[in-house]
């Protein structure tokens, strides 16, 4: 068979059309439907798994499936004018975030850009919101404590650098407060923070960040922001963006403290997306990929060897649970990706035991390995004393004859609870929480009143600040309690608590 020169030249035309055409549909592709913030686009070969794209408008979309002939994309916003029929265009991009220095007393979105009218943010440089977590060979025990300035949790669940320590709860219970005094309490440390709003009302992201700016802590904070209102896409990056904030002052060196405030909301904007992605919905309607979503994301918290810069991240995540039920799915998956939990109790809190942190169910898997050691001192039986007093308080119901020994335990319990209670925005310093147990553990508190105990450690330490403060500098630099200071301290405490008790009349 022979083919005559005008036929080659036909065949020669279609298949360099077909060419144009490949090649058009590798970086572009058309609109088949689109509705809910999800777009479905036709063609697109060459897209990557997460890449921007761009639409008309100027609006930003998000790969997330990767079909045979088509792709899914979220969309940045719900822009009603795109359209079925309408060009989408790669960018080559995979979501990128302003990174640096810059972004230091800043409130931004979810990708990044200002949203608290001081103008454009400089000397920043874009990195990938998502990457691989630091190895096992590039990572340090953690070993240095972040003081979050709550006795309750220095004591007893103490948070080392470059741990995961998920704060968990049902809601108004005070999880939010926990991370924003901790924020407060890093002045002065070198510590850098990052706190994560995900699906918060915007009204309630300005009322913590005008507290951050009373108390001097916007100097060493960025707020990345991604309120109710905005589209799930936009809650889902958010954490990922916060975290590539993190990790480049980490890789320089500095220490570094995210909060991501709530990963129960970050799941249920994925859950939206992926359901109207179509993808199969599994225990809760929530994907079988949602466990993925968060492992990764806490993963990046690190403590870096020397060789690698020796900088840390600490993860504070927050999950609020429905009627305390820590066996639901989210908490039990973020649960099992943590070092531990300081788990809140409502009853606690509404009878004004606050922070209401259950110090039987809270726990840090670093544990001690993260405190000071005149923090071990003064704190090492608190936990067992508390437990004795929880058990003893329910037996003592049953009963109205105690025996003395009972009486005593329920007493020192008592006394203890009150200890650890502390107002929010007034975290203490290492020193002063010292003081603070040393009247505990050696029962200083015996004769003062429940309801008094709270004026007299405040009393107490007005005393040490303007009468000894040699001793708060020698706990702060020692880091340790010798014998001759245990024997001072005993006695400087014996003389303030008779002195207490007679301007008292008791």
């Amino acid at each position: 068979m022979s083919l005559n020169p005008s036929e080659i030249s036909k065949l020669i035309k279609a298949q360099i059309q077909n060419v144009d055409k490949d090649v058009e549909m590798s970086e572009s592709g058309t609109v088949l439907s689109v509705g809910d913030g999800i777009a479905t686009v036709y063609g697109l070969k060459n897209a990557m798994m997460s890449e921007l794209l761009l639409f008309p408008h100027d609006v930003y979309g998000m790969v997330l499936n990767l079909e045979e002939d088509q792709v899914g994309v979220v969309l940045m916003s719900d822009n009603p004018d795109i359209k079925e029929g309408d060009t989408v265009r790669r960018t080559g991009h995979i979501v990128e975030v302003p990174v640096g220095d810059g972004m230091l007393g800043r409130v931004v979105n979810a990708l990044g850009e200002p949203i608290d009218g001081k103008g454009k943010i400089e000397g920043t440089h874009l990195r990938p919101v998502e990457r691989v977590a630091p190895g096992v060979m590039t990572r340090k025990s953690v070993s240095v404590p972040l003081q979050t300035g709550l006795k309750i949790i220095d004591s007893m669940i103490p948070i080392g650098r470059g741990q995961r320590e998920l704060i968990i709860g049902d809601r108004q219970t005070g999880k939010t407060a926990i991370a924003i005094d901790t924020i407060i309490n890093q002045k002065d440390q070198n510590v850098l923070c990052i706190y994560v709003a995900i699906g918060q009302k915007a009204s309630t992201i300005a009322q913590i960040v005008e507290k951050l700016k009373q108390y001097g802590a916007m100097d060493y904070t960025t707020v990345v922001v991604s309120t109710a209102s905005e589209a799930a896409p936009l809650q889902y990056i958010a954490p990922y963006s916060g975290c590539a904030i993190g990790e480049e002052w980490m890789e320089q060196g500095k220490d570094v403290l995210i909060v991501y405030d709530d990963l129960s909301k970050h799941a249920v904007a994925y859950r939206a997306m992926a359901l109207l992605l179509r993808r199969p919905p599994g225990r809760e309607a929530y994907p079988g990929d949602v466990f993925y979503l968060h492992s990764r994301l806490l993963e990046r918290a690190a403590r870096l060897n020397e060789k690698h810069g020796g900088g840390s991240l600490t993860a504070l995540p927050i999950i609020e649970t429905q009627a305390g039920d820590i066996s639901a799915y989210i908490p039990t998956n973020v649960i099992s990706i943590t070092d531990g939990q300081i788990f809140l109790k409502t009853d606690m809190f509404n009878s004004g035991l606050r922070p209401a942190v259950d110090s039987g169910l809270s726990v840090s898997r670093v544990g001690s390995a993260a405190q000071v050691k005149a923090m071990k001192q003064v704190s090492g039986s608190l936990k067992l004393e508390l437990a004795q007093f929880a058990e003893m308080e329910a037996f003592s119901k049953f009963g109205s004859d105690l025996d003395a020994a009972t009486a005593e335990v329920l007493n020192h319990g008592n006394r203890l609870t009150r200890l650890l209670v502390q107002k929010q925005y007034a975290p203490m310093t290492m020193p002063e929480e010292v003081l603070s147990l040393f009247t505990g553990k050696y029962k200083f508190l015996k004769d003062i009143p429940v309801d008094k105990v709270e004026d007299f450690e405040d009393k107490m330490l007005m005393f040490f600040r303007s009468e000894y403060p040699e001793i708060l500098q020698e706990i702060a630099e020692k880091k340790a309690l010798d014998d001759e200071m245990i024997a001072r301290l005993k006695s400087l405490m014996s003389a303030f608590v008779q002195d207490y008790k007679v301007k008292a009349g008791l």
